[in-house]
């Protein structure tokens, strides 16, 4: 340059004389002081001086396009280097685009140094000074107009509006135009950088935009660079995180998929509408097609439509027999042999049958031995409650130890602490009005929301230092904020963390009242602070009169959009609400430290809740709040649901029994008996619990509420089936006592064996589960149902036959507990005492108490419910009209369900699990005050390497760096921030580090003699810049250099000469390897937007993981060893809802297909009969869905639970039915349906169905919202449906597609009772 620069000189000389000679200044030097250590320049309108030696590094820094020649120009040394300090922080700011940066030079050196000076700047004021030292008069310019070429001013401003602060997610304008960067443009941003107001200017400069020459000036017009450009053969383009330019247009997100839907409706309407359409017309077809084929055979239309009676009309008809088959597909029902799987399920069922017989013989001839084995059984297995542990940590109860959220939440809390605890605090000034600032001495009105009062905010200051006062006690030792809190400057300075708008007044009251004005002007006060610290939060100087800082105490910026609430875009001054945020530290694996925080919470706590100030709404919420209440919550509903089971105890107890009069209320009764029955379920319970409590399984919420309900549900349906059908049964001639009971259990063990066996291998099969409440909830209660079926075989048998005989002979005479026979029925047999009385009618409870005699002593009775079942309910629910009605109108039901199935929520709304009356309830309804969501931090795993170009490029942001870098990803999913839920650009960490680092900066700095860290503020000659002011210097620091100055990065505060420092910042966001090595694990953090549903945080969580796989793939990180993923607080708890449906469908087809193989086994291979009763199961649950639909009850894990117990509850309404009608001998299906609904369906409706009903109302008066929605509807719902689809639905659809007899197990039951009176039953 220097070379050709005479001649090019002289070219223009020769060309152009009078521009040459037009070539002069308007000051050089400087002169007086301005303000604080700020100078006025001295006026000069002499030609350019040629600079002195010492400043031509400086001026090949600042302004390389004027060092030509012999570099005659109107700056001497001083204003170079006062031109240096005050570009630093936009140097910090918008190097990071070399070409914005470029533009911005271009600017003020021009202005400071240009030797044409006079063509473009014009002095309007100045004042005479007196030099102290040499005592000569010299003029300040106080004032001058700078001509501004329009064209210029627009195409660098174009160059910079893109460019990123990372440490503040916010664009760098934001910070330098005194204004939100949306509302920043060319011309307010460099009136403002020319406002002697801002703080950085020492005297008002006025520019005047212009492309063409006005009032004798010619603009400065210079040459420009664009963003996407390169200034210089070292440096590229900007990035595209920087330079929209680069990257193209803005990504779209990808289009909404459209509904399906047909004929403008919901497509599943349609399609189930149709299907049910069709349904009924070949339903109903079929059977007037079948209806008048009987007719036309002369058969009665009162006969039922069974194959059997069919076939017995016209057996070699073949279109008949095609017909029916086709219609009513079951097993073969053609008379003849019976076929091989016949005969082995006669062969299985017999032996179950002599099995149990022999079983129940013995527990009646040895009922001491056999209660006394189970109280020992069972007082061994509840011995493990002693080791019993609740599980509380909602990150227990809903996430799974290996899940992918739990693993990643463990690998981010060791690498970089766990996520702080959150006390947070929304305020809301009820009772005060907006009100107006008029800025002096111009501007527009600007409204300011109630809570920016200054009396308000005095008083949130007031509370907010009560706070910090707070005094908690734990192990005897006092716990305080400060003992707690996250304070990330810390040693240096231990301020907390406190995110809230007073942190712009430093946490003072008087910052908060400081004011500029005079007797009739106020020129700055609190308001104006506020106005610049919501667009500048990292700050140090306000650009107001004030010019106070805005960074808080704590060493960090406070961003508006965390402390302010209820604005309108941008418009932070219009707030609604205040919202305090004391984030406080957590502990891993630290109980003595994480328990002295949960003390000083519930102070807080203690202490807001006590508040009281007229003028404040407060809500507010900590760490421990949701897992307080839901504590208080489950204590709050313990007595509705002790009366929930006292209500069931009572009916069963009482219903048990069969009063033949009043006189026998107590003689007929089996109050005891019923106690008994219900101490055994909850033995079972607890049997279950100590069992896995010895194992060392934590028990949940869940397990405690749930386990009772079912396994009551499942013993007491058992027990109202033995204890009934023995009432029914008569004793054969020459039977005694054991061998009847015997027998009878012989008729219903297997059934009770289908039911219980069914139901506790599905339970069993449904802990493959991953989720941790269904998996615990499984455990438990398979353990539970099959414990409580070996009970209710020995000791419940024990107990029935000495209830029996309570009634049918004395108790013994000592007043035992227990009660002897005959002896010859106790012959072999151990017993208690032998000594026997002729007495009967012995009272129920009071044993040894005689009732009256009134010679009617135990017969076979029928009930009332029995025989209005036999009698009434069966004939009416299978007459021929009434079945087609029947499965028309279930099958419509089912199909209404299906199209609701996708439409069931996902999700738990938090608010649901909290008490009515909890403090909770309103924070969640302030939520809507929030303007930006949970923390999201994208962690990029240790492994990479960040000391190679190439591995700066994959995860940079800034110029140089790859389009599709980590950093960039991020930056453009938050431009998509409706589709991606990510709000903010994120904080770069090694963006910061190569600003920081740049030898342009003064923030990296070493003495030259130590080589150890020279913070920027530091004045002193033997700091030197970190590394030279060379091309290879400006390159970005690689191998050894990278990391010799990382640690200067992250130990740097920021201060008012570098702003730039990382340690508040990033401290925590690089982990260091051993002796400053490598780097290690690292996070970019930013924030999600706001979340307020349970389908916002999922969808957030999905939006996360995605980007961040597209991130490990653009990196080419699979099979590296190491990846990048998200982490946010919530992750843990809403991971279960991104495999919901998959686990729903996993958990319940487990628990059809265990269900189904069980029952095939059971009921001795009858194939048809298991897939008939999975069948009924599966539309009970399907019809679960429909409900939960309607009734507003979302799928989470406590539903997904309550979903595979209806399971487990559906086989009791349909297995006890479905065996009575295979082993039935009727001729025909409706009859044999009829036969089994009249045996089972009265026991299964007074054991099961009234049993849970009345339970369940109480329910409904829980006080929670969870109880109320997930356990008082989903029970009622369980119930509801299984007893009409197990009492209605089943006995229908068995009438007309049930299996065919059995011929081989008709064959043995018919040889089993010939020559009884049974035998004239069978045949009638």
């Amino acid at each position: 340059m220097t070379a050709r620069g005479p001649a090019l000189g002289l070219l223009l000389l020769l060309l152009c004389p009078a521009q040459v000679l037009a070539w002069s200044c308007v000051w050089y030097g400087e002169c007086g002081i301005a303000s604080g250590d700020k100078r006025y320049n001295c006026q000069y309108s002499g030609p350019p001086k040629p600079l002195p030696k010492d400043g031509y590094d400086l001026m090949q820094e600042l302004c390389p396009g004027l060092f030509f020649d012999n570099v005659s120009v109107c700056c001497d040394v001083q204003q170079l280097r006062t031109l240096k300090d005050s570009l630093q922080l936009p140097l910090q700011f918008l190097s990071r685009c070399p070409s914005c940066f470029y533009n911005l030079m271009n600017l003020f050196c021009e202005l400071t140094c240009s030797p044409r000076q006079s063509q473009f700047l014009n002095v309007t004021e100045t004042e005479d000074y007196v030099d102290p030292v040499t005592n000569q008069t010299k003029t300040n310019v106080k004032e001058l107009q700078y001509y501004v070429g329009e064209s210029f001013a627009n195409a660098m401003y174009n160059a910079c509006r893109d460019v990123e602060a990372p440490s503040s997610n916010d664009k760098a304008l934001g910070l330098l135009c005194g204004k939100d960067a949306e509302a920043c443009n060319a011309t307010n941003w460099i009136e403002y950088m020319f406002n002697k107001d801002n703080g950085q200017a020492p005297f008002t400069i006025t520019p005047i935009f212009s492309d063409l020459p006005a009032h004798g000036m010619e603009p400065m017009n210079n040459a420009t660079k664009g963003c996407d450009e390169s200034v210089d053969e070292v440096t590229g383009p900007c990035s595209c995180q920087d330079c929209s330019a680069v990257c193209g247009p803005k990504p779209q997100p990808p289009p909404t998929p459209a509904p399906w839907r047909l004929l403008g409706l919901d497509a599943m309407y349609v399609v189930m509408w149709t299907t049910y359409m069709v349904f009924l017309l070949v339903f109903f077809g079929a059977f007037f097609a079948v209806w008048c084929y009987r007719k036309h055979y002369f058969v009665s239309e009162y006969t039922p439509i069974d194959s059997n009676i069919a076939f017995s009309v016209n057996a070699s008809d073949k279109g008949m027999a095609w017909l029916l088959t086709s219609i009513l597909p079951s097993s073969p029902a053609l008379p003849g042999e019976a076929s091989c799987c016949d005969a082995l399920g006669a062969a299985f069922e017999g032996y179950l049958r002599r099995l149990f017989s022999q079983w129940g013989s013995f527990c009646i001839r040895n009922p001491d031995c056999i209660i006394i084995f189970s109280l020992a059984f069972i007082a061994a297995c509840s011995s493990g409650l002693v080791f019993v542990r609740v599980t509380t940590n909602p990150v227990d109860l809903w996430s799974a130890p290996g899940s992918q959220a739990r693993l990643e939440k463990e690998y981010f809390d060791t690498h970089f602490g766990p996520f702080f605890r959150t006390e947070q605090l929304i305020i809301q000034a009820p009772n005060t009005s907006v009100h107006t600032y008029q800025p002096y001495p111009s501007g527009s009105d600007v409204p300011f929301g109630p809570p920016l009062d200054i009396g308000i905010l005095h008083q949130v200051l007031d509370l907010q230092t009560t706070i910090e006062n707070i005094t908690a006690f734990y192990n005897n030792e006092t716990v305080t904020l400060e003992d707690i809190c996250v304070a990330p400057l810390s040693p240096y300075n231990k301020n907390c963390t406190i995110m809230s708008v007073l942190n712009y007044f430093q946490n003072s009251h008087s910052m908060l009242d400081h004011k500029i004005g005079d007797d009739f002007f106020v020129y700055a006060d609190y308001h104006t602070h506020l106005l610049y610290c919501v667009r500048a939060p990292a700050s140090l100087n306000d650009t107001s009169l004030l010019h106070d800082p805005c960074l808080g105490t704590f060493g960090g910026p406070v961003f508006p959009w965390l402390v302010l609430g209820g604005y309108d875009d941008q418009n932070y001054n219009n707030a609604t609400a205040l919202v305090i945020t004391f984030p406080v530290n957590n502990y891993y694996n630290d109980t003595e430290k994480l328990q002295r925080a949960q003390a000083w919470e519930k102070e807080f706590i203690n202490f807001v809740k006590n508040y009281k100030n007229p003028n404040l709404t407060i809500s507010f919420t900590t760490e421990r709040s949701i897992e307080d209440e839901l504590n208080r919550e489950s204590n709050g509903d313990v007595f509705t649901v002790l009366i929930s089971y006292a209500v069931m105890f009572l009916y069963i107890s009482i219903a048990l029994g069969h009063i033949k009069s009043c006189s026998r209320f107590l003689v007929d009764s089996k109050i005891s008996l019923g106690v008994a029955g219900i101490l055994i379920v909850l033995s079972s319970v607890a049997c279950s619990l100590g069992i896995f409590s010895y194992i060392g399984i934590p028990l949940t919420l869940i397990v405690i509420e749930v386990i009772p309900f079912l396994v009551l549900a499942v013993g007491v349906d058992n027990i109202f089936i033995l204890v009934q059908t023995y009432q029914r049964d008569e004793r054969l001639q020459g039977e005694t006592l054991d061998q009847q009971l015997g027998r009878v259990l012989g008729e219903v063990a297997p059934s009770m064996l289908l039911s219980s066996f069914s139901e506790a291998v599905a339970f069993f099969l449904g802990a493959l589960s991953k989720m941790p409440a269904v998996h615990t909830f499984s455990l438990f209660a398979g353990m539970a149902v099959l414990i409580d079926f070996l009970l209710q075989i020995t000791c419940f048998v024990s107990l029935l036959g000495l209830d029996i005989k309570r009634q049918e002979v004395s108790c013994c005479q000592d007043d035992s507990l227990f009660t002897v026979w005959n002896q010859s029925e106790a012959a072999g047999g151990c017993h208690l005492c032998s000594s026997l009385s002729s007495q009967k009618n012995r009272l129920d409870i009071l044993c040894c108490v005689r009732g009256s005699e009134d010679g009617t002593g135990i017969q076979a009775s029928e009930s009332c419910l029995f025989r209005f079942f036999r009698n009434s309910y069966s004939p009416l629910l299978l007459k021929d009209w009434m079945r087609p009605i029947v499965i028309a109108v279930f099958v419509g039901v089912l199909s209404f369900s299906i199209a609701v199935l996708n439409k069931v929520e996902i999700g738990l709304d938090q608010s649901l699990s909290m008490p009515d009356d909890s403090y909770m309830l309103d924070y969640f309804r302030s939520l809507k005050y929030l303007h930006a969501g949970p923390p999201v931090y994208f962690v990029l795993e240790e492994g990479h390497d960040y000391t190679s170009l190439r591995g700066q490029n994959m995860v940079c942001g800034g110029m140089g760096c790859n389009n599709d870098s980590l950093v960039q990803q991020i930056f453009t999913a938050a431009q998509l921030d409706n589709y991606t839920r990510i709000g903010f650009a994120p904080s770069s960490w090694i963006d910061d580090y190569f600003d920081w680092v740049k030898p342009q900066s003064s923030c990296c700095r070493v003495y030259n003699s130590t080589d150890r860290f020279c913070n920027a503020s530091v004045v002193d000659p033997a700091c030197i810049r970190c590394r030279p002011l060379t091309p290879e210097g400006k390159q970005r620091p690689q191998g050894e250099d990278f990391m010799r100055f990382l640690p200067m990065f992250l130990s740097d505060n920021p201060n008012p000469k570098c702003g730039k420092g990382g340690h508040a910042a990033y401290s925590s966001a690089v982990n260091i390897l051993g002796n400053d090595t490598g780097v290690g694990a690292t996070y970019f953090m930013t924030y999600h937007t706001v979340l307020q549903t349970s389908a916002d945080f999922t969808d957030a969580m999905s939006k996360a993981i995605l980007i961040t796989r597209n991130i490990t793939t653009t990196m080419g990180l699979e099979g590296s060893g190491y990846r990048v993923f998200p982490y946010s607080v919530f992750y843990v708890f809403y991971e279960q809802y991104l495999t919901i449906i998959d686990d729903t469908i996993f958990n319940l087809s487990v628990s059809l297909g265990a269900i189904f193989l069980v029952t095939l086994v059971l009921l001795g291979c009858e194939l048809w009969s298991a897939v008939i009763m999975c069948v009924t199961i599966a539309v009970i649950v399907v019809n679960m869905f429909g409900v939960m639909w309607l009734w507003g009850i979302s799928l989470n894990a406590v539903s997904l639970v309550n979903l595979v117990m209806s399971c487990g509850i559906s086989v009791e309404f349909c297995s006890h039915l479905t065996r009575a009608f295979t082993v039935s001998t009727k001729g025909g299906r409706v009859e044999r349906a009829e036969e089994a609904l009249s045996h089972m369906g009265s026991s299964v409706f007074s054991g099961i169905t009234l049993t849970k009903f009345a339970g369940i109302v109480v329910l409904a008066f829980a006080k929670s919202q969870i109880f109320q929605i997930f356990y008082f509807r989903m029970y009622l719902a369980m119930v509801l449906l299984g007893a009409t689809h197990g009492l209605i639905f089943l006995p229908v659809l068995l009438s007309y597609i049930g299996p065919s007899i059995n011929k081989a197990k008709s064959s043995a039951t018919q040889e089993r009772y010939r020559g009884t009176e049974r035998e004239q039953l069978l045949n009638f």
